[in-house]
C-alpha cells in the first residue's frame, strides 16, 4: 500500500508539472503576443516624429524583441505589458494625437517632459485608467486641458506646467481624487479657479502661478487640509483672501504676489502656524517665518503688531500696497536674521526708528514714498552690513548724519525727495563701493565736496533741486563710471571743468538753472557716448561742441552768448562778425606793445621748441600716437598701465587665453584693474578683429553678472582692454584647489549658475543684436569678493544682426564647444546654451564633463551611479532644499546639452526654469550618470 501511494503521487507530480509546463507555455504565448502588439503601436508613433536621427529612442527598432529589455526608456509590469515610459529629455518632436492610448492599457506612468511636444493633448487620454503620473511639462503644447482628464481617477501626480495651454482649467479638474501634485503653472490658462479644486483632498502642492487667471480665490481651497505649498503669483486674480485660508494648517509656502487682491490683512492667517515662507504677508504666530512678501497689491490697513516679535524673519517685501501706520517705529522690532527689508510707496508715518541699527545682518532698508518725518537716526549706522538705503519722498528734515560714511558696504543711498539741509558730510568720500547717490530735491548748501571724486564707482549722481554754490569741483573728472550727472537747479557759478569730459560713459548731463559762465570746454567734442544734454538757463557763452548729443539737444535757451548751428541759436559767423569792429580799436592800441613783447620772447619760443622736438623724436621710437575711447583720459591711463605693469612684464601676468593675456595692474590712483593685452599683430596687420570683436560686445553692456568694461587703449604697439578686477579670479582656478573649492558651497554654486544664466539670456534676449559669447567656460567666470558670478572675455563674440550671416571660424575652449560647430561652423545662441549645460554640471559635480567621462571604468558606472554620487564630494551632503536646486540644475543642463539645438531651450527659458525652482516640485536626485553624459 505504501509503494502503491507513493507511485500514485509520483503520477501526480508528473501530471502536475506537465500541466504547469502546458499553463506557462500559454501565459508566454499571450506575452509575447501583448508585447509584440504594444511595440507595434509604440513604433507606429515614433514613425510620425519630425526627426527620426535627433532623438534618444534608437533602441526602438524591431517589434518582435521584448521592449521592457531593450528599448530605452520603457518598464513592464510583472505580466510583460508596458506600464512605463520615462522619457524625459529624449529629442522626440511630435504631437500626442498618434500616442496609443487604446494599445497600452496597463500604462501607469508617463514622463515626457523636456522635450518638444506640440498641439494638443487628445481626449483619448481617458483610455489610460491605471494612470498615476503623467508629466507633460517644458514642452511646447497648446490648446486647451481636455475635460476628459478627470477620468484618470487613479492619477497622482499631474505635471502641465512650462506649456502654451490655453483656455479655462476645466471644472472635471476636481474628480482627481487621489492627486497629490497639480502643476498647470507657466502656460497661458484664462478665467476663474474651479471651485471643484477644493474637492482634491489629498493635495499637498497646487502650482497655478504664471497664467492669465483672473476673479475671486475660490473659498473651498480652504478645504485643502493637506496643502502644504501654494503658488498663484503672477496672475490678474482679485478680491480679499477667503477667511477658509485659515484651516490651511498643514501649509508651509504660500504665494499671492503680483495679482490685483484687496482688503485689509487677514487676521485669520495667524492659524498657519508651519509657515515658513509667505509671499503676501504673515503674523508669525507660528515663529518660522523667514519671508513675507506682498508687493503691488492693494493691502490696506495697520501692519500687523506680531510681526514686531517674529524673530526669524529674513526678507520683508511690502511695497506698492495701501498699509497704514501712526507710528512706524513701534511696528518693528529687532531681528536678528533680517537681510532685506521694502515698504516703501505706502501710507506710513512716524519716524524712522533707531533701531533697524539693531538688526546685525541688515542689507537693504527702503522705506520711500511714505509720509515719515524727523530726522535720519544716526543709530542706523550699527547695521555695518548695509549696502542700500532708501529714504528718498517723505518728509524728513534735519541735517544728513555724518556718520553715515562709516557704513563703507553702501552701494546704493537715495535720500531725495525730502527737506534736508546743511551741507553734504565730508565723510562720504569713504563710500569706496557707492554705485548709486541721489540727494536731489532738498534744502543742502555749501560747495558740492571735492571728495566725491575719489568714488570711483558711482555710475548715477544726482544732486539737482538744492542750493549748492560755488564751483563744479574738476575732481568730479575722475568718475570713469558715471552715466548720469545731474547738478542742474542749485547756484553754482564759474566755469564747467573740462576734465568732465573725461566721463566717457556719461550718457546724460544736466547742469541747466545755474550761474555758469565762460566756455563749453572744447574736450566735451569728444563725449562720444553722451546721449542727453541740458545746459539752459546759464551764462555760457561761444560755440556749442561738435557732438551730437549737443547738435541734438534743444536745451540752449537762457545763455544769450551761445552760438551754433541748431534751432534756437545764431550762428557763430554773426558772432564773429560782431566782434570785428570791437577788436580793430583793440589792436590799434595793444598791437605796438604785443610786437615789442613777442621780439622779447621769441629766441625763447626756438629755444624751447627745439628741446619739445627732440623729446618726442625719442617718444616716437617707442609709441605712435595712442588712439582710445575708453572711460579715462586715454593717453594718461595708457602710460600709467604700461608703468604698472613695467611694460607687461610676466610676473603681472595672471592669465592667458587664445587670444591674449590678462595682467593685473596697480594704477596711481590705487585702484585695480584686469588688462587683456591682445597677441602681437603682425607687420601692417589692421587691430585684431578679437579687439573689435569684445569692444562691441562690452561697450554698451550693463549686467551685474557680466564683468564691467572700462575702456581700451590701441597703437601700433599694443591693443589691450581694461576691466574691473575681480578678487577670487576665475571659476576653474577656484574648482581645481582643494581648499577654495570648499569655500564654494552648495549656495554659492547654485548662485553661480543662476547668475551666468541671466547673464547669457540678457546677451542673447535683450541687447539689440543678440550677442552670443561662442567661449562659455568656467575659465572665463569670474568671481568677486562675494562670489558674484561675473561673465568675461568677449574675444570670440558674435554679434547677431539679422542681416549678415551667422557663418565663422571654429571658436571655443574644447570641451564646451556645441557638438554641430564641428560640421556646420553656424553659430546661434543655442552653441552658448550647450556651453552652459556643461558649466553648470561642471560646476555641481566639481570637475569638468571630460575628466568624469574619462574616469569611468565601465559602462555599467554610467547606469549604476546617481546624480548624488557624482556631486562634488569635497562639499557636505546637500541640505533637501538645495538638493532639489541642484535636481533643477543638473535636469536643465541635460536639456541645454541635446545634441540637436532646436531641442534645446533658450536662454530665458533657462533663467525662468532656474528662478522659479523654489515654486516647482521635484522627485529627488534619481538621475543617472547615463543621462548627465550623453550628448
Amino acid at each position: 500500500m505504501i509503494k502503491f501511494s507513493a507511485y500514485c503521487d509520483k503520477v501526480c507530480f508528473l501530471a502536475c508539472l506537465i500541466l504547469s509546463l502546458q499553463l506557462n507555455s500559454s501565459q508566454k504565448i499571450a506575452f509575447a503576443s501583448a508585447n509584440s502588439t504594444e511595440a507595434e503601436a509604440l513604433l507606429k508613433w515614433k514613425a510620425r516624429f519630425q526627426s527620426q536621427t535627433q532623438n534618444n529612442l534608437t533602441s526602438w527598432m524591431n517589434a518582435n524583441e521584448a521592449p521592457c529589455n531593450t528599448w530605452t526608456g520603457v518598464s513592464c509590469n510583472s505580466a510583460g505589458s508596458v506600464n512605463k515610459l520615462d522619457l524625459i529629455n529624449s529629442g522626440i518632436q511630435g504631437t500626442l494625437l498618434e500616442f496609443p492610448f487604446m494599445s497600452l492599457p496597463n500604462l501607469a506612468y508617463v514622463d515626457l517632459s523636456y522635450n518638444k511636444l506640440f498641439d494638443q493633448i487628445p481626449p483619448e487620454i481617458s483610455s489610460l485608467t491605471k494612470l498615476i503620473y503623467f508629466d507633460v511639462s517644458y514642452n511646447q503644447m497648446s490648446g486647451k486641458i481636455p475635460p476628459e482628464i478627470g477620468l484618470l481617477t487613479n492619477l497622482q501626480v499631474l505635471h502641465l506646467n512650462g506649456n502654451k495651454f490655453n483656455g479655462s482649467i476645466p471644472q472635471e479638474i476636481g474628480q482627481l481624487k487621489f492627486v497629490y501634485e497639480l502643476a498647470l503653472n507657466l502656460n497661458n490658462l484664462e478665467g476663474s479657479i474651479p471651485a471643484s479644486v477644493g474637492n482634491l483632498s489629498r493635495l499637498t502642492s497646487l502650482f497655478l502661478f504664471g497664467n492669465q487667471l483672473s476673479g475671486s480665490i475660490p473659498p473651498e481651497i480652504g478645504n485643502l487640509s493637506k496643502l502644504g505649498e501654494l503658488y498663484m503669483y503672477d496672475n490678474y486674480l482679485s478680491s480679499p483672501i477667503p477667511q477658509s485660508f485659515g484651516n490651511l494648517k498643514n501649509l508651509t509656502r504660500m504665494s499671492l504676489h503680483n495679482n490685483t487682491l484687496s482688503g485689509s490683512i487677514p487676521t485669520f492667517l495667524s492659524n498657519l502656524t508651519n509657515l515658513v515662507s509667505l509671499s503676501l504677508y504673515d503674523i508669525c504666530r507660528g515663529g518660522l517665518l523667514q519671508r513675507l512678501t506682498a508687493q503691488e497689491n492693494e493691502f490696506t490697513g495697520p501692519i500687523p503688531k506680531s510681526l514686531k516679535g517674529c524673530k526669524s524673519l529674513v526678507r520683508v517685501s511690502l511695497q506698492r500696497n495701501q498699509f497704514t501706520s501712526n507710528n512706524i517705529s513701534e511696528d518693528f522690532g529687532v531681528y536678528p536674521n533680517l537681510q532685506f527689508v521694502d515698504l516703501s510707496y505706502n501710507n506710513l508715518s512716524g519716524e524712522i526708528s533707531g533701531i533697524w541699527g539693531q538688526c546685525p545682518n541688515l542689507t537693504t532698508l527702503r522705506i520711500a514714498g511714505n509720509n515719515l518725518t524727523g530726522s535720519i537716526p544716526s543709530e542706523i549706522v550699527n547695521a555695518t552690513k548695509i549696502q542700500e538705503l532708501d529714504f528718498s519722498s517723505n518728509h524728513l528734515v534735519g541735517v544728513v548724519p555724518k556718520d553715515l560714511g562709516r557704513l563703507t558696504s553702501m552701494v546704493n543711498l537715495k535720500l531725495n525727495g525730502n527737506q534736508l539741509f546743511g551741507s553734504v558730510p565730508s565723510e562720504f568720500g569713504a563710500f569706496a563701493q557707492l554705485d548709486y547717490l541721489d540727494l536731489s530735491t532738498n534744502k543742502l548748501n555749501g560747495s558740492i565736496p571735492s571728495i566725491f571724486g575719489e568714488l570711483v564707482h558711482l555710475n548715477y549722481l544726482d544732486l539737482s533741486n538744492n542750493k549748492f554754490s560755488q564751483e563744479i569741483p574738476s575732481q568730479l573728472g575722475k568718475l570713469f563710471h558715471l552715466s548720469q550727472l545731474d547738478l542742474s537747479h542749485n547756484s553754482l557759478d564759474g566755469k564747467i571743468p573740462s576734465e568732465i569730459s573725461n566721463m566717457q560713459s556719461l550718457e546724460l548731463l544736466n547742469l541747466s538753472h545755474n550761474n555758469l559762465s565762460g566756455l563749453i570746454p572744447t574736450t566735451f567734442d569728444g563725449m562720444r557716448g553722451l546721449l542727453y544734454v541740458d545746459v539752459s538757463y546759464n551764462r555760457l557763452q561761444g560755440p556749442i561742441p561738435n557732438n551730437q548729443a549737443f547738435q541734438d539737444a534743444h536745451n540752449f535757451e537762457g545763455n544769450e552768448g551761445l552760438c551754433g548751428n541748431v534751432g534756437g541759436l545764431e550762428s557763430c559767423n554773426k558772432h564773429v562778425s560782431k566782434r570785428k569792429n570791437n577788436r580793430k580799436l583793440v589792436f590799434a592800441i595793444v598791437f605796438p606793445f604785443l610786437g615789442t613783447v613777442l621780439l622779447a620772447f621769441l629766441a625763447i619760443f626756438f629755444i624751447k621748441t627745439r628741446r619739445k622736438k627732440e623729446q618726442e623724436t625719442k617718444k616716437r621710437d617707442i609709441h605712435d600716437e595712442v588712439f582710445s575711447i575708453s572711460l579715462f583720459d586715454g593717453k594718461k591711463m595708457y602710460w600709467e598701465i604700461i608703468r604698472a605693469t613695467n611694460a607687461f612684464d610676466s610676473i603681472f601676468c595672471i592669465g592667458k587665453g587664445g587670444s591674449g593675456s590678462v595682467y593685473k595692474a596697480k594704477l596711481p590712483s590705487g585702484n585695480m584693474v584686469a588688462v587683456k593685452k591682445l597677441h602681437q599683430k603682425l607687420d601692417g596687420e589692421e587691430t585684431s578683429q578679437e579687439f573689435h570683436n569684445e569692444i562691441s560686445a562690452l561697450i554698451n553692456i550693463r549686467h551685474r553678472n557680466i564683468v564691467k568694461f572700462c575702456g581700451f587703449c590701441s597703437n601700433s604697439q599694443h591693443s589691450f582692454l581694461v576691466y574691473e578686477y575681480l578678487e577670487k579670479g576665475s571659476l576653474a582656478s577656484i574648482l581645481s584647489k582643494e581648499d577654495e573649492a570648499k569655500e564654494l558651497d552648495w549656495s554659492r554654486r547654485v548662485t553661480i549658475v543662476k547668475g551666468v544664466a541671466h547673464a547669457l539670456s540678457y546677451l542673447h534676449h535683450d541687447c539689440v543684436p543678440p550677442i552670443v559669447h561662442r567661449d562659455i567656460s568656467s575659465s572665463n567666470i569670474l568671481l568677486d569678493y562675494d562670489y558674484e558670478p561675473c561673465v568675461s572675455d568677449f574675444g570670440t563674440a558674435k554679434l547677431l544682426n539679422p542681416d549678415s550671416s551667422n557663418w565663422s571660424c571654429l571658436a571655443g575652449t574644447y570641451g564646451y564647444i556645441a557638438p554641430e560647430l564641428a560640421y556646420t561652423r553656424k553659430v546661434t545662441e543655442k552653441c552658448d546654451v550647450y556651453s552652459f549645460g556643461v558649466l553648470a554640471l561642471e560646476v555641481i559635480m566639481g570637475k569638468r564633463l571630460g575628466d568624469l567621462i574619462s574616469s569611468i571604468s565601465s559602462p555599467s558606472d554610467c547606469e549604476n551611479k546617481l546624480l548624488k554620487d557624482v556631486l562634488d564630494q569635497r562639499l557636505s551632503p546637500p541640505t533637501p532644499e538645495v538638493e532639489d536646486e541642484l535636481t533643477t540644475i543638473a535636469r536643465v543642463a541635460i536639456a541645454c546639452r541635446h545634441s540637436r539645438p532646436q531641442s534645446r531651450p533658450t536662454m530665458h527659458m533657462v533663467s525662468q526654469s532656474l528662478s522659479f525652482q523654489t515654486a516647482t516640485s521635484t522627485r529627488g536626485p534619481d538621475i543617472t550618470l547615463e543621462q548627465l553624459i550623453k550628448i
